[in-house]
């Protein structure tokens, strides 16, 4: 488990304000299960969710940028959750995904060729009572309350994953692909898989464009 706990340039979980803040929110909890819970709220609800975050360059995706900045997309928010678990001993790493969002507002839709599908998406993992469980922290609470979203709940012994329907039962989140599972934050994939979507929708530059 040694490469799950170790800091990288983007896990930065050797980063003074991530050490801080992971042991500011675990002082005084025993259980690793809880302490996962408690990081994972944390990132939920605490760095809100923003689809126009910084993501054009690998340093935008820095765990302690995205603490400083209080807000990020799914990856931002999943590579904060992982480097908070390693700093306190929870073995954690990173899931890329492909998925179709039924909910995307219009202005990104239209970024977007017109569609709905959304590549490389991060979730985190942490390895708890001998086994990966996938967490999604991405919709904050307000969000979800603005949107109609329903929440993605953490009790520490199952999957978090986001809801397939919002609240009025219409098709929210789909999964489409996955990348795989990563101990450090994989830019190269990011970028290759980034370049070939933005292809095939004419756009020669991927990074003038939210994908």
């Amino acid at each position: 488990m040694d490469e799950y706990l170790r800091n990288t340039d983007v896990i930065d979980s050797d980063n003074e304000s991530v050490r801080i803040k992971s042991r500011e929110l675990t002082q005084g909890v025993e259980t690793d299960i809880e302490k996962a819970r408690l990081l994972f709220y944390f990132v939920r609800d605490q760095i809100k969710f923003n689809m126009y975050a910084p993501t054009q360059q690998r340093e935008d995706h820095m765990a302690s940028r995205t603490l400083r900045r209080g807000n990020g997309i799914c990856l931002h928010k999943a590579i904060l959750l992982v480097a908070l678990s390693r700093v306190v001993g929870i073995p954690a790493r990173l899931e890329l995904a492909d998925i179709r969002n039924h909910r995307i507002p219009n202005k990104l839709r239209a970024l977007i060729g017109g569609g709905n599908d959304l590549i490389t998406n991060g979730f985190a993992q942490f390895y708890l009572r001998d086994k990966w469980l996938h967490v999604s922290p991405v919709y904050d609470k307000s969000t979800c309350r603005k949107n109609g979203f329903i929440p993605v709940e953490f009790d520490g012994v199952d999957d978090a994953r986001a809801s397939a329907y919002d609240r009025k039962g219409r098709p929210h989140i789909e999964y489409l692909k996955g990348y795989g599972y990563y101990a450090d934050f994989p830019w190269a994939e990011i970028c290759k898989a980034r370049e070939e979507f933005a292809s095939t929708l004419g756009i020669k530059n991927w990074t003038e464009h939210p994908l």
